[in-house]
């Protein structure tokens, strides 16, 4: 938690504030005891009214400086806490901006919400109680143990057997606490983790009829966090009693000898009450350190967390080094390029060597999990290679950064995502200045134009979260204009046609072949009747290259293809 304090630096000047006002208020709270003492043995004992009245004026105005006192810290303490929370926050997120699509896999994105979210907040609301409580209680138990030793040194000794008793009863609790701090976290991602995909599948699970399953399995995982909640209030539960008991009989203790000091003559009634209110300071101080241990551990667990996402260094780095493309404009080359998922035993692309020229359409072919999808990843550098290379431009894509290498490419991924906006501001994601007409030309071209035509807004209609105000096929063709708003050296499609009918494919790659003709074309594709007119076509199967031509060349030396092509079309068809 330590080294996440080093955020704390550009309100160095407000932590120094509350320090500052945290020492005065503790000075007002502990000559008060004094102040009382004076009016006990010199006021009232003596029968001197106007003494009285002078010292509990005193008494007032300190008490008073130190109320001013613990506001002013409250103030600055919250604004500290709050300035390190978002700059923590914008850290983070900034970090995980950087991560390859390995780091995502590894934490996890429920995950990552909760770190980003519950657990800085967690850190946050410990920092407020650590520059109030944290740094007042040590000023008060130290300051009260030298003001109660001036009061009497020998009833002191009540002290020395008190103290390591309550010590030792908050370092027990904390350390029976903290496992189940660290435990509480972990349930929470896992719950955040089912609601997430309860929400986000709710079309799935509501399809199934399995809305009884998600709320037993969204049941059990709210169980398993209540369960360790109450497991460690229990443990914590004993802290206040403890506490309460302690304090009692240092009190019972504290007056009976100090009656018989009094009585001795050794003693003033005006001390022993000053010394009961500096015994109850010491002890409150150690309380205000035992709620510091229910928050702490945690806080510290969150901390752990945090630290672990931004200690994480991403796999894909930009090189140092520049280069300058030596080759054609988008031309993409794989040279025995193999690669495996983290953990994976067998390899997702195996030997992949094959080169697609500008001007020309490439489609990938295959069966589910050939590989397809993850060789496409290669080239954006979503993922790096672990063998051979990918190279665009006859340049290593690893010796370009990746800001200059996603630069010449126009991607359209598997999944089709929009954000909450206008469908102008999504098309525009691909080229933040397009102009109106850039943005109806790329809508044409995806074959949007005629459904955005018949919204009430048309460019300016609204997109929900998600884009749940749309059908997959709409989805598609606006993904398909983000990407082609933006002219690119290499235009990726993976398996972006899927949603369409065969009429708006069929019309929208007649569009592409004219927009894209000289640029690089990537085409991923389950379907025949895609591929069919590529000028070059990859079959895919288990991981490796099954050939590689034309589509007659394949239908001559491809058994894989020939296989492909006869459970998707009819003899006339191929014929």
């Amino acid at each position: 938690m330590i080294k996440l304090f080093r955020n704390l630096k550009p309100y160095r000047w407000l932590v120094a504030a509350v320090l500052i006002f945290v020492f005065f208020q503790t000075l007002s709270e502990l000559y008060l005891p004094t102040l009382m003492a004076d009016i006990v043995d010199k006021g009232v004992v003596n029968g001197d009214t106007p003494y009285i009245w002078r010292i509990g004026g005193l008494m007032l105005l300190v008490a008073l400086g130190g109320m001013a006192c613990s506001i002013a810290a409250s103030y600055f303490s919250s604004r500290a806490a709050t300035g390190f929370g978002k700059l923590l926050r914008g850290k983070v997120f900034k970090h995980v901006s950087n991560f390859s699509l390995e780091e995502f896999d590894t934490i996890g994105t429920a995950s990552l919400i909760t770190r980003t979210t519950n657990d800085i907040t967690q850190v946050q609301q410990v920092l407020i109680m650590i520059l109030r409580m944290m740094v007042m209680a040590p000023m008060m138990c130290l300051g009260g143990i030298i003001m109660a030793v001036s009061k009497d040194a020998t009833l002191s000794l009540v002290l020395v057997v008190i103290l390591p008793v309550l010590a030792g009863a908050i370092f027990l609790i904390a350390r029976k606490g903290l496992p189940l701090f660290k435990a509480i976290q972990k349930k929470i991602d896992k719950l955040n983790l089912v609601m997430r995909e309860s929400l986000t599948g709710i079309r799935v699970i509501r399809s199934f009829n399995r809305t009884d399953y998600e709320s037993k399995r969204f049941d059990g995982a709210n169980l398993d966090l209540t369960d360790t909640s109450i497991k460690v209030n229990k443990v914590m539960a004993f802290m206040m009693p403890i506490m309460m008991l302690v304090m009692n009989l240092s009190s019972v203790a504290i007056i009976w000898y100090g009656g018989l000091r009094i009585d001795a003559g050794d003693m003033q009634v005006g001390d022993l009450m000053a010394f009961l209110q500096y015994a109850m300071q010491i002890m409150f101080s150690l309380v205000m350190v035992s709620m510091m241990f229910v928050m702490i551990p945690r806080a510290s667990a969150s901390a752990i967390r945090i630290n672990e996402v931004l200690d994480m260094v991403p796999v894909i780095k930009d090189s140092t080094v520049s280069s300058q493309a030596t080759e054609s404009k988008g031309l993409v080359e794989f040279q025995n390029v193999s690669f495996s998922y983290p953990g994976a035993e067998q390899p997702a692309v195996q030997d992949i060597s094959f080169t697609a020229r500008p001007g020309q359409v490439t489609a990938i072919i295959g069966g589910t999990g050939s590989g397809k999808s993850t060789m496409i990843s290669l080239i954006p550098r979503f993922y790096d290679v672990q063998e051979g290379s990918v190279r665009v431009d006859g340049v290593d894509v690893r010796e370009l950064t990746q800001e200059e290498l996603r630069n010449k490419i126009g991607f359209v991924p598997q999944m089709a995502v929009l954000f909450s906006g206008t469908i102008s501001e999504n098309i525009r994601y691909g080229k933040e200045d397009a102009s109106d007409e850039e943005v109806r030309r790329a809508a044409e071209i995806a074959q949007a134009s005629d459904f955005i035509g018949k919204m009430e807004q048309g460019f300016e209609s609204p997109i929900a979260q998600g884009g749940t105000n749309v059908s997959g096929g709409q989805k598609q063709r606006l993904s398909i204009a983000r990407a082609l708003v933006r002219p690119a050296e290499v235009y990726i499609f993976d398996d972006s046609f899927s949603a369409l009918d065969f009429k708006t494919d069929a019309k929208l790659r007649a569009a592409l072949k004219q927009e894209t003709k000289e640029s690089t074309v990537i085409i991923v594709a389950q379907r025949v009747s895609t591929v069919l007119d590529a000028d070059q076509i990859i079959v895919m199967n288990d991981s490796q290259i099954a050939g590689i031509g034309t589509h007659q060349e394949l239908m001559e030396t491809c058994d894989v293809y020939k296989e492909i092509v006869y459970s998707q079309l009819s003899e006339e068809e191929i014929a």
